[in-house]
Formats: structure tokens, C-alpha cells, sequence
């Protein structure tokens, strides 16, 4: 049986609700449906589920005497003789008694489910309460107000957010059905087969703060900002679709999709697939950007060199400082310097770089700069000797500088075209060997936060400035290879509410996301801009395990413990070796713990993440280094050797006090991939470490933590899902 809301707007029908079954029409008329007076969306309420699930819990613990959701209080009976006396409810304080009416429902919270909010005293009841299709806006700011939070912030990072564009008419249902806010997603099989669809029709729904995103019209550039889990990539795809949907017919694909590494834009593709099909695919270009800037370069005729990996171009900056003798700089500074500096601001020569600014670098003298410079030519010179070498910055660089010229022939071309009286050149167009016109109309940016400067001279120069021109997501939180941009600077203008953040995590549980957040607490990170970012309002509705956090006394011992707790998972709880996954700092370690957990006495099958992401559908335990847990999700994570010395590296301690600008630039980078890592995990985080915990735990971490060594000998605590401890 469904219930339908049928509007006076014409003959189309919403489908609110469906139950099935001898008791369906009971059920039905136990639905509340009204209007939310803040976000104007159409919401239901099954007062059966509150009844069951607030009041007979309240019930249970006071008496026999039960009080129905919404029914007159029972006159006054005798209690019975025997057994203690019924419990006097009117003793414990409401969860949300602090908050009055108005607070509540100004807010967003349903006004049907007040007078039953108003019984719920224990996180029991809260709990269940939460289970039962609460619409998202109340479960949303009961959730926050649960956790404290002070209404005003309430207001600000959720309610607002919801809050609908025009004054809200609680008895225009016609208006109210058509917001999409109304709209919703369901993963009920009766609500499927009654709306004839699949469930993968629903698996890329948007939340309505996502959908205005999504499908906004902006007066230029736009960017989009939010922790992990919030649904970034989601808004991209569908910002994609949207852009696709209102060109007119044609083949070309006037819209990109970048973003930072190939692996990276594989996932795009595929799941732009799941969302439009071959339609959508056959009119937008998914490209990593770094091949989208070789295409460019070789599309030019010049000599393009053959790419340096990353291995080989550290070991040349190796070269370098062996041969000229200054061996008191490293590779990887020297590396980020060319990147982040020179080539950033574009410093054709030393008096250029003596006097460019060095905001968000490591302070160096003159002197030093020299030295630099010097370094940087010497690396030039060996990459351009014979055969002829390059690396991915410098080919970025050389891109931006062709395509900006491009760039430059375009407008000069539509300036005489307007002198002209709008007449089209051909002449003078097909004198230029091509019809002259931006490569793309619209470009969409995945991880924002890792393209670098060079990226993003060559993304501007590839579309007009315009309406919609350039939509990007990301968050610096999760920067793991880039440095600071700001966009501004390249030409990327966004303001007022162009520049948006979403706070709502749909994939990580609060117990995992509080303890993933504790790893990059006290640190300051930029917008993707000329501002900072925070992680305020950033919360989940999901709730699942304690992180559980393992110490051992040696680096055996805690692979040994890795190893039992994997194969407890797998053969007590059911999950798939492949649900599971194991980080590590570095290469090394990820052979260290390949080795140990594949051979006998635990005989696991193991997979070593590469270049190639996951790379194998085998039922196997991923093995990789945070950096390759970028962009990738498990039911249970294992952030392992999160130890003094290990995490982050012994070797920034000596940047302390000769640089500390370095230092704490390199201890920012190794929280963020911590944190990249611990919120790769949907269900279960286990943290281990040998010997002393990591300072990015908490202070108590080695006294809470489970001993690895009473779980390797079978003589301690137990290891199942249930048991855990405080992350």
C-alpha cells in the first residue's frame, strides 16, 4: 500500500511512503506529513517507530503503566503492592530539555516529534529514535545538539544550509512537493519496485545542500570545499551532468573533468558512466592533468623529453648535490622549491628569484636563494643533455606557457571580430591554420587541493572567464602533495557565495571521524584560497566502533598483532579479506607487512597497493602507504606504525630549530596523510604502533592501548569487533 500526495498543480502524484502487509493501512494512517517551515521540504514521521522506540523504552524502566505517543496522560492508579515502586520519570532530565520549542523548530526539527523528543532521556532512546527515518534536516541538528553544540552554530553550518531561498508557505504542498529538497533517496526494495527503478538509479542521489551546488548558476568560478566523506566528488559529477545537459547538440566535448593522477581519473570515468552512461561520456574529456598538459606540449611540435618518475628525479637532485659539493639542502626541498617558487611565479632568472615572494615556503637568506639557484640550473642542464629528459612540473610549466599564448590569439581574434561588426574571419581565421576558440566551455577540478600553480595557469587559460567557467572541489586537509595556491593569483576569481563547504560526512562513522579529526587538530589549513579553512560543523550521522588503538614493544610483535586481527575479522565476523586494508608510512613497511602477514602461521592473501590503485579483484588484504589510500574507502582500516619517530618521520627533527618554518610544514603533511588514511575506513579504524605512540594521538594513547603482546599470546583482551578502545 502507498501513500501518495496528490497536489492541485496537475495530475502528477508523489509517492511519500509504502508499507506492505495485512497491517499496511494501519500504518499509513500512523504517518505525520507535513512542512518543515525552514527548508520548505515535504516530511514524514512514523509515529508508530516513536511510539515503539522512545516511549515503550521510557516504559520499560518506569512501570507497567505505558503512555502512547501523543495520547492524554492515564488517570491516576494504584501502583501494585509487590516489588519496588514504579520510577518516577519526572526524576530525569530530558536529553533536549535545555531547548525550547521555538529553538527547536526554528532550527528544523519536525514539529510532529516534539511532544515525543520531549520523553527521550537516555542516548538509548536517542539511538533508536535516530534508526527510524527521521528526516535528515532534524536528525541533523539533534545530533549536533546532542554533541553539544551551540545552537548558533547549529544555525550557521546546518540549518542555514538547508534553509529554502523564499519564505516558506506551510500549506502550499503543490510548492513544497516540487523543491528538491522534497526529493529523496531509498534503498527500500517495496518503494523500488513500486517506482519501477533499479537501486543503481538512486546510488548517486544528491543532498539537496549538494543538488543547489550542483546545479547552480554562477557569475564566474565556483568552489567547493569539505572534509572527507562529504560528498565533494559526487557534486562534481553531477555539476558534469548538468553542464552536459544544457549544451546543445553536438560531438565534441566541450567539458573536462581533471584532477591530480591517473588512477584518480579512471574512478571518475567510471562512475560518470554509472551516471549518465556513453551520452554523458561521449561529450566531456576525463583527464589527469598532467597528461592533459603532455597532449598539449606535444600538440605544439616542440620536443617534449621523456618524463622523470619520482624515484628517478630524486635521485637526480642527488646527482646534482654530489657533484656541485653543496650537500647541506635535500632533494625533496629543492624539488618543491623548482615546483612551488620558480616555477610557480614563473622566475626566468636569478634577479627574478632573488626578490619573488616565498608565502607558504620555508624562510631562506640570499645566500641561500644563490645556492638554490645554482642547484636548480645544474638539474636543468642534466635533464636537458642527452637523451633528452623532463619531469611533470616542468612539462605543466611549459603547457601553461603555450596554452596561455593560445589563450592570448583567441581574444585578440574575438576583439577584431567585434570591430569588424561581428563578421566571421574567415580569411583571417583560417590564416592561423585553425578556427580559433577556447579548447573547453566549462572545466570541473577533483582534489583541488594538489594541483599546483603550473595546473592551474594552464586549467584558466583553457576556457574563457564567464559564467561557470571553472567548478572545483577539494580540501586542504587532505593536501598530501601540493603547496598552497591561491587562486586569485591564477587568475581564478571566486566570491561571496560562489565559495561554499559541505560538512555532512555520509561515509565515515562519528567514532572514527572524532578520531581522525584529533590527528590534524591545532594545525591551520587555507581554503584552496586567500583564506583559512576549519573542520567546524564537520560531523556524520553514522555511529559504529570505538577505534580500537594496539601498542606493541617491537615492530614484530605489532605486524604479528595486525595479523591476528585481520584473520579474527575475517573468519569470526565474515568480512572479505578485500574489505580490509593495512597503512603504512612507507614502501618498506609494506613489504615488512606483506611478508609477515602472507607466510605461515597466518598464510593471508595479501596485495601491495601500487600506481594502479586497488589493481585486482582478488580476495585479498590491500597493503599500501597512506599515499595510496588517497581517493579509496575499506570497511576496516589498520592505520598502522603510528609511532614516535615513524609517524611523522624522525627525519624532520632536524628542520626543529635550523628551519622551523620546514618543520612545521612537514609535520602539517604528515598529519594530513594520517588523516587521509584513518578516514579512508567506513566501519572499523584499528591504530597500532611499537614502541612509543605518535604525539598526533592522544596524550594517554600508550596507557588506554590494548597490549599487542597479550593478543599475540592469546592471553588478553579479546579482539572482536566489540571490544575496543578510546581512539
Amino acid at each position: 500500500m502507498v501513500l501518495l500526495l496528490s497536489t492541485d498543480d496537475g495530475d502528477e502524484m508523489r509517492v511519500l511512503a509504502v508499507r506492505d502487509g495485512a497491517r499496511a493501512r494501519d500504518e499509513l494512517t500512523r504517518l505525520t506529513v507535513e512542512i518543515n517551515p525552514v527548508s520548505g521540504a515535504v516530511e514524514v514521521v512514523d509515529q508508530s517507530e516513536v511510539s515503539a522506540n522512545v516511549v515503550a523504552l521510557l516504559d520499560r524502566t518506569e512501570g507497567d503503566v505505558r503512555v502512547e505517543a501523543g495520547a492524554p496522560s492515564p488517570p491516576d492508579v494504584a501502583a501494585p503492592q509487590a516489588g519496588p515502586p514504579p520510577f518516577d520519570s519526572s526524576l530525569r532530565t530530558p536529553l533536549f530539555g535545555r531547548y525550547d520549542d521555538r529553538t527547536l523548530t526554528g532550527l528544523g526539527v519536525i514539529p510532529a516529534l516534539l511532544p515525543a523528543l520531549r520523553k527521550v532521556t537516555t542516548d538509548e532512546q536517542f539511538g533508536k529514535l535516530l534508526t527510524h527515518n527521521l528526516p535528515e534536516l532534524t536528525r541533523d541538528v539533534l545530533l549536533a545538539l546532542r554533541d553539544r553544540v551551540d545552537p548558533e552554530d547549529v544555525r550557521r553550518h546546518i540549518t542555514d544550509k538547508w534553509r529554502a531561498d523564499e519564505d516558506v508557505n506551510t500549506g502550499d504542498w503543490a510548492q513544497a512537493a516540487r523543491r528538491a529538497v522534497s526529493q529523496a533517496e531509498t534503498d527500500d526494495d517495496a518503494v523500488l519496485g513500486a517506482l519501477g527503478k533499479s537501486f543503481d538509479a538512486w546510488r548517486l542521489f544528491l543532498h539537496p545542500e549538494q543538488q543547489r551546488l550542483a546545479t547552480g548558476d554562477f557569475k564566474g568560478s565556483a568552489k567547493v570545499t569539505g572534509g572527507p566523506g562529504t560528498g565533494k566528488t559526487v557534486v562534481a559529477l553531477h555539476r558534469v551532468r548538468h553542464l552536459v545537459d544544457r549544451l546543445p547538440p553536438g560531438h565534441s566535448r566541450p567539458v573536462l573533468l581533471a584532477t591530480y593522477n591517473t588512477n584518480l581519473a579512471l574512478d571518475l570515468k567510471d562512475r560518470l558512466d554509472q551516471l549518465g552512461g556513453d551520452a554523458l561520456l561521449r561529450r566531456v574529456d576525463v583527464r589527469p592533468v598532467d597528461a592533459l598538459a603532455r597532449e598539449v606540449v606535444q600538440e605544439s611540435g616542440l620536443e617534449v623529453g621523456w618524463p622523470l618518475d619520482e624515484e628517478a628525479a630524486m635521485n637526480l637532485w642527488h646527482t646534482v648535490l654530489a657533484e656541485t659539493g653543496l650537500l647541506g639542502y635535500d632533494a625533496d626541498f629543492l624539488d618543491a622549491e623548482l615546483k612551488h617558487v620558480i616555477l610557480a611565479a614563473r622566475c626566468g632568472s636569478w634577479d627574478a628569484y632573488r626578490r619573488v615572494s616565498r608565502a607558504g615556503r620555508p624562510r631562506i637568506s640570499t645566500a641561500q636563494r644563490h645556492d638554490v639557484w645554482q642547484l636548480v640550473q645544474a638539474y636543468q642542464d642534466h635533464l636537458a643533455a642527452p637523451p633528452r629528459q623532463t619531469t611533470y612540473a616542468l612539462i605543466a610549466d611549459q603547457a601553461a606557457g603555450l596554452e596561455q599564448r593560445r589563450m592570448a590569439r583567441v581574444e585578440e581574434q574575438a576583439r577584431y571580430k567585434d570591430q569588424q561588426g561581428g563578421r566571421d574571419l574567415i580569411h583571417r581565421e583560417a590564416g592561423s591554420g585553425m578556427w580559433l576558440k577556447p579548447r573547453y566551455q566549462h572545466i570541473v577540478v577533483d582534489e583541488a587541493q594538489d594541483l599546483s600553480a603550473s595546473h592551474w595557469r594552464l586549467l584558466r587559460a583553457m576556457v574563457h572567464k564567464g559564467p561557470n567557467d571553472i567548478f572545483l572541489v577539494g580540501d586542504a586537509h587532505q593536501r598530501i602533495y601540493g603547496s598552497r595556491i591561491i587562486l586569485g593569483h591564477q587568475g581564478i576569481e571566486i566570491r561571496g557565495r560562489a565559495s561554499r563547504r559541505l560538512t555532512l560526512n555520509y561515509r565515515t562513522t562519528r567514532q572514527i571521524l572524532g578520531s581522525a579529526n584529533r590527528l590534524i587538530t591545532g594545525e591551520s589549513f587555507d581554503d584552496l584560497d586567500n583564506g583559512t579553512d576549519t573542520l567546524d560543523g564537520y560531523r556524520s550521522v553514522l555511529t559504529g566502533l570505538t577505534p580500537q588503538l594496539w601498542r606493541a614493544p617491537d615492530r614484530l610483535t605489532e605486524m604479528r598483532a595486525v595479523a591476528t586481527l585481520i584473520k579474527e575479522r575475517h573468519d569470526s565476523h565474515g568480512t572479505r579479506y578485500s574489505a580490509m586494508a593495512v597503512s603504512v608510512p612507507d614502501g618498506n613497511s609494506a613489504q615488512e607487512f606483506a611478508n609477515v602477514l602472507g607466510r605461515a602461521p597466518y598464510c593471508l592473501p595479501v596485495v601491495e597497493l601500487g600506481k594502479a590503485g586497488v589493481g585486482s579483484d582478488l580476495d585479498a588484504v590491500r597493503i599500501g602507504t597512506m599515499h595510496r589510500f588517497k581517493g579509496l574507502e575499506f570497511q576496516r582500516v589498520f592505520l598502522t606504525s603510528v609511532g614516535e619517530g615513524q609517524v611523522p618521520h624522525q627525519r624532520i627533527e632536524r628542520y626543529r630549530y635550523d628551519n622551523p618554518d620546514r618543520y612545521r610544514q612537514e609535520e602539517q603533511r604528515a598529519r594530513s596523510l594520517a588523516f587521509v588514511a584513518a578516514t579512508r575506513a567506513r566501519d572499523e579504524l584499528i591504530i597500532t604502533w611499537s614502541g612509543k605512540a605518535s604525539r598526533f594521538l592522544q596524550p594517554d594513547a600508550d596507557k588506554t592501548a590494548y597490549r599487542a603482546t597479550d593478543l599475540v599470546l592469546q592471553d588478553g583482551p579479546p579482539s572482536g569487533s566489540s571490544g575496543s578502545a578510546a581512539a
